[in-house]
């Protein structure tokens, strides 16, 4: 049964590199901040003969916590509510949507996973025809690509 998956929104690359460089950026200040405290603590408890691997095992262990608290809480599976797909299609929500039959066709054709070619050759029609089928359907449907179209055909009930 499929499910939905209603707070997926994609990336573009220009927001994955600043989410690295602010992730990267995040983890240098953090570092600097608990080297800074260490330094700190250090000089007001006169302890000054400790090592830089003291120091580097303090960090590396704080990070390494860090690091398995937030694995932990990212990879957490999040609860999808699955939606209730109709078994047949519902001519009523074909008539409210507007959907033709040549449409539905090409819509059902899409749903199996078909190209344009293999549709255009499928309903002996042009290419061109296939992809102006498809953009009266994105409209109708208000969608811009093929697996949304099919998803919302479904959940509206159109096609089974």
């Amino acid at each position: 049964m499929p499910l939905l998956l209603a707070n997926f929104v994609p990336m573009s690359p220009a927001s994955n590199r600043r989410a690295f460089w602010l992730t990267v950026g995040g983890y240098g200040v953090a570092m600097a901040v608990l080297v800074f405290i260490l330094k700190y603590v250090e000089y007001k408890y006169l302890l000054r003969d400790l090592r830089v691997e003291v120091y580097v095992g303090v960090v590396a262990l704080l990070f390494t916590a860090l690091g398995i608290w937030m694995g932990t809480r990212l990879l957490t599976r999040k609860v999808e509510v699955p939606v209730p797909m109709p078994l047949k299609s519902d001519p009523e929500a074909l008539r409210r949507s507007g959907i033709s039959g040549r449409e539905l066709e090409v819509l059902k054709l899409i749903a199996e996973g078909r190209s344009n070619q293999e549709i255009a050759e499928a309903l002996f029609i042009s290419l061109p025809t296939v992809k102006s089928h498809s953009s009266s359907l994105f409209g109708k449907l208000e969608v811009k690509r093929r697996t949304e179209a099919v998803h919302k055909a479904k959940a509206l009930g159109i096609i089974p």
